[in-house]
């Protein structure tokens, strides 16, 4: 499982990470590595602007279909166009190409309620030693 030691980590596996005063959000590598094959990716428009833990779009793969869950709330300021012919960047570079969307946060105090890449690494091991 790849990290992204600068990007912080929601409940639902998705990542913010600042990029000057904007926060670029995506889903994890672990997310991507569970759905499998990305075939689709359903984002919002720009300027919708969404809560922390609102749902913002879709991503399905060949083995399911799943929410994307807002990691910061904030106004939505850019899409990443290319995943609409290439959702597969999703699983070859989730923190890289296969971003998703970037934000004017309205609330950036809210990153640091997100978990660093160490505490998220140590969460998914602790479940997958559950499961």
């Amino acid at each position: 499982m790849k990290l992204d030691q600068e990007a912080r980590y929601a409940e639902n596996h998705e990542w913010a990470r600042w990029a000057g005063d904007e926060i670029v959000c995506g889903i994890s590598d672990h997310a991507q590595e569970s759905l499998s094959d990305v075939v689709y990716v359903e984002l919002p428009e720009e300027g919708d602007e969404f809560e922390k833990g609102d749902i913002f779009g879709v991503v399905e793969s060949v083995k399911a279909a799943s929410d994307l869950y807002m990691p910061m709330g904030g106004e939505v300021i850019a899409i990443n166009e290319e995943l609409e012919d290439a959702p597969e960047l999703v699983n070859h570079d989730p923190y890289g190409a296969g971003w998703m969307i970037r934000i004017a946060p309205s609330n950036p105090s809210e990153f640091e309620d997100l978990a660093t890449a160490r505490d998220y690494e140590a969460r998914i091991i602790k479940e997958e030693g559950e499961a």
